[in-house]
């Protein structure tokens, strides 16, 4: 079993914390290998220093849903701390929330995709930080997808977001560690930046090989099944397609009313998909897309973890959807994490390149062609900020 950040930080905490008055952003997944909450360990290991919490997107206890459903600040009745939600009517910590600290420390599980809004909640930890001269010491966790395999696109210039706010794939292969390494010397943020590393974590790693048990860093990333789809399957909170968000397998699943389940299956199984099985389904959503309404679908099984490429299965999945069903088929219009001008596809794919060739009724183009990227130059960007062999 590997070692957490937060497990060697305990251990032997870092000089920078040692006298220190320090706040800590977590949420619920921040746990130790005995279920216990990061914020109780690190107040009893040093006693009268955590005078505050911060959380992410949905919460300290992951209860709100996406897309701009905003959580409030809270107190942490344990240990009587002040809850900042940093997914509020700001998504910075500010001046007055920073006040008094010496350092923040951050403590959350990632996905490994561009898109988990933790990546850009740290990064503006980072700027928030730098301005008011409070050091950063990030707690390491693994990158449930590993570290050796990516998926394109780059975000392109012009796209940035609440959802992408780097020149990042889509499927990084970082750590939360590397990531802060990554935009704090590329920015040139200036953080004084401490990452407390995992032991025994290897990039070949997927999250069952850790020896961790998975906790659900948001509502609907229930399993780690959920995380290998994800990177692709995310792309459907920018069309009227459900994601499965309202069932018991979001991005596991998805469909529409207008779809029938074994065309659309049909559709699937002619292509190449890698690493899982695709099966014809009936659900109903209880909230979110289609909600109380039956839809037609499919139901993605992972047999393969490794050898899953999301972005390709997904891309299948649009195009099979628009051509089973073109009149019905729509893109949804904005706001989506507060960029209210762009459509949300765009900003989700990182450009309109996809939107663009769907509408184009010629069908996509080969999925290479879309998700392409110079993979060997984006090691060698990444080499400096890389932690782990």
């Amino acid at each position: 079993m590997i070692r957490l950040g937060l497990e060697r930080c305990l251990a032997d905490p870092p000089a920078v914390l040692r006298g220190s008055r320090f706040g800590l952003l977590l949420n619920q997944a921040s746990v130790d290998g005995r279920f216990r909450y990061a914020c109780d360990l690190l107040a009893e290991r040093l006693p009268g220093q955590l005078v505050a919490l911060f959380a992410p997107q949905h919460g300290l206890w992951s209860e709100q849903q996406a897309n701009m459903i905003e959580s409030v600040h809270d107190r942490y009745p344990p240990l009587d701390l002040p809850v900042h939600s940093l997914y509020s009517e700001t998504r910075r910590p500010t001046l007055d929330m920073l006040k008094g600290l010496d350092a923040l420390v951050i403590d959350l599980q990632d996905v490994g995709t561009r898109i988990y809004t933790f990546v850009w909640t740290m990064r503006e930890c980072l700027r928030a930080c730098a301005a008011a001269g409070v050091a950063v010491v990030v707690l390491d966790r693994p990158n449930p997808l590993g570290g050796e395999i990516v998926e394109g696109p780059l975000l392109a210039a012009g796209y940035e977001s609440f959802v992408g706010n780097a020149t990042i794939p889509m499927r990084h292969g970082l750590t939360l560690g590397e990531l802060a390494r990554l935009f704090n010397d590329e920015q040139r943020i200036g953080a004084d930046l401490h990452v407390i590393l995992m032991d025994g974590w290897r990039r070949e790693m997927l999250f069952p090989d850790t020896g961790r048990a998975w906790v659900a860093p948001s509502p609907n990333m229930p399993r780690f099944e959920t995380a290998v789809v994800y990177p692709g399957q995310v792309l459907l909170e920018g069309v009227n397609l459900s994601e499965g968000r309202g069932t018991t397998l979001p991005f596991e699943i998805a469909g529409a009313p207008w779809l029938d389940p074994w065309r659309l299956a049909d559709e699937m199984q002619r292509r190449e998909l890698p690493g899982l099985t695709v099966r014809p389904l009936r659900f109903v959503p209880t909230f979110d897309k289609h909600r109380g309404v039956r839809c037609g679908g499919v139901s993605f099984h992972v047999t393969d973890p490794r050898a899953v490429r999301s972005m390709a299965v997904t891309l299948a999945l649009l195009d099979a959807s628009r051509r089973l069903a073109p009149a019905e088929f729509a893109w949804l219009p904005p706001p989506y994490e507060y960029e209210t001008v762009k459509p949300p596809i765009d900003i989700l794919f990182g450009s309109d390149r996809l939107r663009r060739a769907l509408d184009s009724g010629r069908g996509l183009p080969d999925d290479a062609e879309l998700t392409a990227f110079d993979e060997t130059a984006w090691r060698e960007r990444t080499a400096a900020c890389r932690l782990y062999a």
